[in-house]
């Protein structure tokens, strides 16, 4: 794969990996509206490992705390605040493992790789997404994160397995439905994709491992560096964005897209 096809693949998913905009559908829509070759397994897994270590830097104290409550999570002394984070996320976790489980192996994610089911998903919760950040009552911060919101947003973020849902976008507006601020709401999203993207690598990994080679090393670790830089610049962005802008742009970029999607499938 050239150096451009490496960039070009691993801009697109750091900066719609945080984004509400679907980093899996710009992914699959690369190689389905352009000559680009597939990226295949191994470049994403890397470039998911880049975003990976992306939001655990820019969250790095809360990540730090989750990881020190391990301990005493395991122990059932979830009182503390880094061990109530890191069972909350393990909570959140496994409605998407569950399911991700299910599609791997009936493959069912390859059946949804199709132009217009991405539109569609598209347009669909960018309308959830406007209507929850609207309505949204703004009287949750992270810190009031339960186990109940904790289900609620680990199923909104199994929805999202469908391409063009957007992992972020459902999360957010599951969060906003919930009555979280906008900034607390993406804090949560993001925190989510913590856990998230390391079962989905570990599920990964067997296959990755047995098409592994030296030439796909290399591309697979200058993918993994581009996209870490792309997605840590996308997600500061984000962040500083929404102390003073809604989720609206985004919902309109999806809307657009959205439309052009369903023109190219059904034209």
């Amino acid at each position: 794969m050239t150096l451009f096809n490496l960039l070009l693949i691993a801009a697109i998913q750091g900066i719609t990996e945080f984004l509400p905009i679907s980093s899996s559908g710009h992914l699959i829509l690369l190689p389905a509206l352009t000559d680009l070759e597939d990226q295949g397994l191994v470049i994403d897994v890397a470039v998911h490992i880049g975003t990976l270590f992306a939001v655990m830097l820019y969250f790095r104290h809360d990540v730090a705390s989750a990881f020190v409550g391990i301990p005493d999570m395991l122990r059932g002394r979830i009182d503390q605040p880094g061990a109530r984070l890191a069972f909350l996320l393990a909570v959140a976790t496994v409605p998407v493992m569950i399911l991700g489980l299910i599609f791997h192996l009936t493959g069912a994610m390859e059946a949804m790789r199709s132009i217009a089911l991405i539109g569609w998903m598209m347009i669909i919760f960018g309308i959830v997404l406007y209507l929850t950040d609207q309505n949204s009552k703004n009287t949750k911060t992270a810190a009031d994160w339960s186990l109940r919101d904790a289900v609620l947003l680990g199923l909104w973020q199994a929805i999202a397995l469908i391409p063009g849902t957007s992992r972020s976008g459902a999360c957010i507006a599951g969060a906003r439905a919930l009555g979280y601020a906008r900034h607390d709401a993406a804090r949560i999203s993001m925190l989510m994709s913590i856990p998230t993207i390391i079962a989905s690598g570990v599920l990964m990994g067997g296959d990755v491992i047995v098409r592994m080679d030296i030439q796909a090393a290399r591309d697979g670790a200058i993918a993994a560096v581009m996209a870490f830089f792309a997605a840590l610049a996308a997600l500061a962005f984000m962040m500083k964005l929404l102390q003073t802008v809604s989720f609206t742009p985004y919902v309109v970029y999806r809307l657009v897209l959205g439309l052009v999607l369903l023109w190219v499938a059904y034209a």
